[in-house]
């Protein structure tokens, strides 16, 4: 089940495509999706996240709380609505798909992927790119 909640007034548009989307990520990583909760929040509310359990004195687009199971993906996971949009301005990208991209970062980690070594960035960027190709072509 993959639920999207927000802590602002920011609702998802098409949420039902994205948690199509996310699903097929998820079996295509031959991963099984147990539980996703995704809430979008502001900069303030994941910063406070992110000094409580991380202790981690910055902003961020993406926390993610996982609780998965062997190969069933369960996880929290709290997108700051403020940092996509910041970010999609500064690459040139539309809200829309600079969400997207954090979306999918989010879960490939729970599907296994880093991103601590430049090698772990290329490999993870090219899944983005790859299954962002696909959710923006159909």
């Amino acid at each position: 089940m993959i639920r999207f909640t927000s802590q602002t007034n920011f609702k998802l548009k098409e949420a039902g495509l994205y948690r199509a989307w996310i699903k097929e990520v998820i079996l295509k990583e031959s991963f099984d999706l147990g539980e996703l909760n995704f809430l979008f929040c502001d900069d303030p509310h994941i910063h406070k996240l992110n000094l409580e359990f991380l202790k981690h004195d910055t902003f961020t687009d993406i926390l993610t709380f996982e609780s998965s199971l062997g190969k069933t993906v369960n996880a929290d996971i709290c997108i700051s609505v403020d940092r996509v949009r910041e970010n999609a301005t500064e690459q040139q990208v539309t809200f829309y798909n600079e969400l997207s991209r954090v979306l999918v970062h989010g879960v490939l980690h729970l599907c296994g992927y880093n991103d601590s070594s430049e090698a772990e960035k290329a490999v993870m960027r090219s899944k983005e790119n790859e299954y962002l190709s696909q959710f923006f072509s159909e």
